[in-house]
């Protein structure tokens, strides 16, 4: 893919390419696995801050997030240099994840200061903690999740009863608004197993498009580009879950922190802050060049980029927001709850967004809202 004009042409020459799967969609957002974290070192940004800017109070920042296209914030944000620009000499240490646990196991053991993750992962962290180990500090984008299923075999909604369907892992975020699309149709499906009216088939990402083509699946409920993938097989889009929620949002990524790392470096986190606000406005008004600048850094990530016929589709169905879309997190929480697959959590205190707020007033954008679910 040619060059972006305005990507940085200073990146450090020593950076790695992980030889990472690229895994998207849930396990994006809210995968259950427990793959290793892969340490890339920071990239030196012509942006950097000027030399008189006041040093903050961390010499660098570790940022976790996952090489797909639900955390566009991340990718677009350090491979444009927008978030080092604000950090004022502070190094970003990105690492990047295949899975949710794995992230939140990062953060909770002290090897991860800020993360791009799931609702899931964010609530099963937050939970089992008791609260004490993470934050929800921002949002990163909502939507990119479709239903696609084999147009031979399924042509309506209906038509999915006594069908295979692939979900990305048992109780992830689109297991969980899949299970919950079949309750409302009053069909039957045991949560554990995934048996029943609908046979709900807990696969990899990264293998689902193959189950796909085999035929071993007949359709599945995935993020993007995995859907886009499907399609390129064969597959056609009968549904879009951003059809379902109230004003077409819902959360796919959010932005969490260590609750350590925030009380004694609240000046870094601001300063990431301004860079993730900074790195969306940049995204949502330059949509062909931060598409390809995503795809740049997956290259990067991964060894490969994502074909033409994958990543145009994909990309306009992801909307990068500031806004944690804090309700939609609680409804797919209580769905969760409907599903017997966590019990009733206390939400109360996950999410503080003080800090983006505060940015989001000083360039003179509306504040967010915790649905009531901040620290008190």
């Amino acid at each position: 893919m040619p060059a972006i004009g305005t990507t940085r042409k200073t990146l450090h020459r020593g950076i790695v390419a992980a030889a990472l799967p690229l895994l998207i969609g849930a396990l994006a957002s809210c995968g259950y696995g427990s793959d290793a974290a892969k340490d890339e070192p920071a990239a030196d940004k012509a942006s950097a801050a000027p030399a008189d800017a006041k040093k903050l109070s961390a010499s660098e920042v570790r940022i976790g997030y996952f090489p797909n296209l639900t955390h566009a914030t991340a990718l677009v944000g350090i491979q444009e240099g927008l978030i080092e620009k604000e950090l004022a000499g502070t190094k970003i240490k990105p690492q990047t994840f295949n899975a949710g646990p794995s992230e939140i196991e990062a953060l909770n053991g002290g090897s991860l200061d800020i993360g791009f993750i799931g609702p899931s992962p964010s609530i099963n962290g937050y939970v089992k903690s008791k609260g004490s180990n993470l934050r929800i500090i921002s949002g990163s984008a909502s939507g990119g999740v479709k239903l696609v299923v084999n147009p031979d075999k399924i042509k309506t909604l209906d038509d999915l009863k006594g069908k295979k369907i692939a979900t990305p892992q048992k109780g992830n975020t689109q297991d969980v608004a899949f299970l919950n699309w079949i309750s409302e149709k009053g069909w039957k499906v045991d949560p554990e197993s995934g048996k029943g009216d609908v046979s709900v088939v807990r696969t990899d990402n990264k293998v689902t498009p193959d189950a796909f083509k085999q035929g071993s699946i007949d359709g599945a409920w995935v993020p993007e580009p995995t859907a886009s993938k499907l399609v390129s097989d064969g597959g056609q889009v009968l549904l879009d879950e951003t059809s379902l929620w109230p004003d077409k949002k819902f959360v796919i990524t959010n932005i969490i922190v260590s609750q350590k790392f925030l009380k004694e470096h609240a000046d870094v986190v601001e300063a990431v802050l301004r860079g993730t606000v900074k790195t969306n406005e940049w995204i949502n008004a330059n949509q062909d060049k931060a598409k390809a600048s995503a795809n740049a850094a997956l290259k990067t990530l991964s060894g490969k980029e994502l074909e033409a016929k994958v990543i145009d589709p994909a990309w306009p169905s992801i909307l990068v927001t500031d806004d944690p879309l804090a309700s939609t997190l609680k409804t797919e929480s209580d769905w969760a709850v409907k599903a017997k697959l966590i019990e009733q959590p206390d939400l109360a205190g996950i999410y503080d967004l003080s800090l983006l707020n505060k940015v989001l007033k000083a360039t003179g954008k509306p504040e967010v809202s915790d649905a009531g679910l901040g620290v008190k």
